[in-house]
């Protein structure tokens, strides 16, 4: 009786669509490591990044495995700036912090804006990257 049955060097398993490739005696899945976006994450993909690490293990996991969290942080950072800018106009508008103001006090000006960004960004952070 011949016991000498050669085993396929591949493997296809359709369970979990995973290839499998014969190493000496054992089979080792072949994977392969996606291609990431080109771009920076920016401050508020960096602060994402790490809420995710820190609180939200199991998306972060998520989404390394499936290859994506680059796009997810730029896309979370881009949302972001887009929503700060949009936040800041509308609270500059709604308190009257105008071009008028702009020429007659230029410091007062300048304190109602920053104060108009750190409420929008506030609520940006809270609302983009800590959800």
């Amino acid at each position: 009786m011949n016991t000498n049955t050669e085993l396929p060097a591949t493997v296809y398993d359709e369970t979990n669509g995973l290839t499998y490739d014969l190493v000496g005696d054992y089979f080792f899945p072949r994977l392969i490591v996606p291609e990431e976006p080109e771009g920076d994450i920016g401050r508020y993909g960096r602060m994402r990044k790490r809420f995710l690490k820190e609180h939200r293990k199991g998306d972060f996991a998520e989404f390394l495995m499936n290859g994506n969290l680059k796009q997810h942080l730029m896309d979370i950072d881009r949302e972001a700036k887009e929503q700060i800018e949009l936040i800041t106009a509308q609270l500059a508008r709604a308190e009257g912090v105008t071009e008028a103001l702009k020429a007659r006090d230029q410091l007062g000006w300048i304190r109602a804006m920053n104060s108009c960004r750190a409420r929008a960004e506030e609520q940006v952070v809270r609302d983009y990257v800590l959800k």
